[in-house]
């Protein structure tokens, strides 16, 4: 039986009927008033060339649209999930916000996201998104919905000081593709240099529950965090368990050590590093800090012998929350903007992020100029057609299921414990807080 409840109503209540799904609000087709939308921002939260930039772009925005008015709130990334939680218990919910995507299940399934994908309509929907790569595209995607429109977002690099390379008789034009290569050129450059060959925030000292650097490392093993279900951790299979001990071998011969971002960037600076893997969102600070002191180059994420890397991605995406119509209408305009050629071009020149539009690359108009002379992001874009998704977890302990691997992994390749275990430990923890366990 349908009750006569009015859309809004249906919407609030999250009511679906068994013939058409759930029922979402018709999005305005157009701002005809004047109307103010919030957007949650974690970059906004910062300091420096992130801030910097989102503002530019709001501000860009609303001269462009004079009748929407967006009031830009900083959230730190960590908190943004509690703090839409917390504001929409008290009935103030964020029109947009900048979800990581770790939290995305999460705003998904528990926090009444609204899937963009059904709530805008089909030839918008399908305008905007014509020439964004399919694989960014997915990273939005929880099941058969649409949560998020990729927005900041990059993948693994390994920076790399040339000189270094040059003074331990290494071709700074062939990087390393594998991480046995990796090894053996860390060990080359720490044998023929007084620098340290390697660093990474895969895992360890102020890493945290962000899994997405040690998942690109497993994926590209072949292994996996979650099965296709989404129902079920797999830290314990073999694959996923030789990615780990891959990491502790780099331990074991005295390449990786557990030293913190803060510490490796230092290193990099004074040019006493010569290999750092992280996200492509460091590129221009990195470049700041070599300039003038050594020259730094860029490759792709290694793999594991002949098998090319899987390399996830880190950043965000835009999630809409608002469930007014003509705020659902001003959110989408935002998020057009934000991720349109105008718009990437901020992005990915002021902070470092890819473009999730890779044809303005090449475009005169947008980011030619730049990247002819920034030609660190040819590597990063190379690796889009291999991007795999950072899986999120289910469920409200999906933070402490990824506290769970990468403590577990910690203790696995900077301890002296036998890595199956340990994995096959954190398996039985971790799964035992997935729903339904």
């Amino acid at each position: 039986m349908t009750f006569p409840l009015s859309r809004r109503a249906l919407l609030a209540l999250g009511i679906a009927t068994m013939a058409t799904g759930p029922v979402w609000a018709q999005m305005a087709d157009e701002i005809i008033e004047p109307v103010e939308i919030s957007f949650y921002n974690y970059n906004l939260a910062t300091a420096g060339v992130g801030h910097d930039a989102t503002v530019q772009l709001i501000e860009e925005f609303m001269a462009a649209n004079p009748m929407i008015k967006v009031e830009g709130v900083g959230v730190n990334a960590f908190d943004m999930g509690t703090r839409v939680q917390t504001d929409i218990a008290a009935r103030r919910p964020p029109d947009v916000a900048q979800v990581i995507f770790s939290d995305l299940a999460y705003a998904g399934q528990q926090l009444g996201a609204v899937p963009i994908d059904q709530a805008v309509p089909q030839a918008d929907w399908d305008a905007h998104v014509e020439g964004m790569v399919p694989s960014g595209l997915d990273l939005g995607k929880v099941g058969d919905k649409t949560y998020a429109l990729a927005y900041t977002f990059s993948t693994p690099m390994v920076f790399y000081n040339a000189d270094l390379f040059r003074e331990a008789g290494l071709d700074p034009d062939q990087p390393p593709k594998t991480w046995e290569e990796v090894k053996d050129y860390a060990l080359t450059i720490q044998d023929k240099t007084e620098a340290n060959g390697f660093a990474g925030d895969i895992i360890g000292v102020q890493v945290g529950p962000y899994d997405w650097l040690l998942q690109s490392v497993i994926l590209s093993n072949g292994g996996s965090v979650i099965n296709d279900a989404g129902t079920a951790v797999t830290f314990d299979r073999p694959e996923t368990i030789e990615a780990v001990a891959m990491l502790r071998g780099l331990k074991d011969a005295g390449v990786y050590g557990n030293i913190s971002r803060g510490e490796a960037l230092e290193s990099m600076a004074a040019g006493k590093l010569a290999m750092y893997i992280n996200s492509s969102a460091l590129q221009n600070h990195l470049l700041s800090q070599a300039e003038g002191n050594y020259e730094l180059r860029a490759a792709q994420m290694p793999g594991f012998g002949e098998r090319p890397a899987s390399p996830t991605n880190s950043g965000s995406g835009l999630v809409m929350f608002s469930q007014d119509p003509v705020k659902q209408r001003a959110a989408w305009e935002l998020m057009k903007f934000l991720t349109s050629e105008r718009g990437y071009t901020i992005i990915t020149s002021k902070i470092g992020y890819l473009p999730l539009r890779t044809a303005i690359v090449d475009d005169p108009e947008y980011l030619k100029d730049w990247v002819d002379a920034n030609p660190l992001v040819r590597p990063n874009l190379a690796q889009l057609e291999r991007m795999e998704p950072w899986r999120s977890y289910p469920g409200t302990s999906y933070r402490q299921v990824a506290a769970t691997l990468m403590e577990a992994a910690e203790q696995a390749v900077f301890g002296d414990g036998d890595v199956a275990e340990i994995m096959q430990g954190a398996q039985a923890r971790a799964q035992a807080m997935m729903p339904g366990s």
